[in-house]
């Protein structure tokens, strides 16, 4: 298995790939409607967000893409905070159960703390995001940029610190996340 950035010389041959991976495991577990809302705002997330705000890992096996994981910007009335969004992650239905979710994971977070990333939030499952360091954290330290359907699964992990440190103000995500369906 390759772990790798998702570059935009790549976009040509694997943005249909990428998109339909996640489609794929997302219809199989949650059902065909999340599957295509998952998938759209896959597509959406590469056609519509620049570059800087956008970083995209993906697993390889025989040049097949297996997993994927996004990583957009999270931004913040503090401005000197830069951080990342983790949302969505995918690893095809075969290869489920062998930690390349977690592995992918990791590999975007050492990436992405390698270009001054100090922190990273998701939304999701603290049983799965605790394997790979994430912790429950509250809207009173640091504010969702929507409304949270389920507060419990708002998590964070600090990349350049022990802790994830209260942020003041609101935080804003990119566009095509920017939507209350999503949280």
């Amino acid at each position: 298995m390759e772990l790798s950035e998702f570059r935009s010389k790549d976009a040509e041959e694997r943005n249909a790939e990428i998109e339909q991976l996640f489609v794929r495991v997302f219809s199989d577990s949650e059902g065909e409607s999340e599957g295509k809302l998952i998938g759209d705002l896959v597509s959406n997330f590469m056609a519509e967000t620049d570059s800087k705000n956008l970083n995209i890992f993906m697993a390889t096996e025989g040049g097949e893409i297996i997993g994927c994981v996004i990583f957009s910007r999270l931004s913040s009335e503090e401005a000197q905070v830069n951080a990342f969004l983790l949302s969505p992650v995918a690893v095809h239905p075969d290869y489920q159960g062998e930690g390349i979710g977690q592995k992918l994971i990791s590999f975007g977070h050492d990436e992405l703390e390698k270009n001054g990333v100090g922190l990273v939030f998701t939304y999701g499952d603290i049983g799965f995001y605790s394997k790979v360091g994430y912790e429950k954290i509250s809207e009173e330290g640091v504010e969702a940029p929507l409304e949270l359907s389920h507060p419990e699964g708002w998590l964070a992990q600090s990349l350049a610190a022990d802790e994830v440190q209260s942020i003041s103000g609101s935080s804003y995500c990119v566009e095509a996340i920017n939507k209350p369906e999503y949280w």
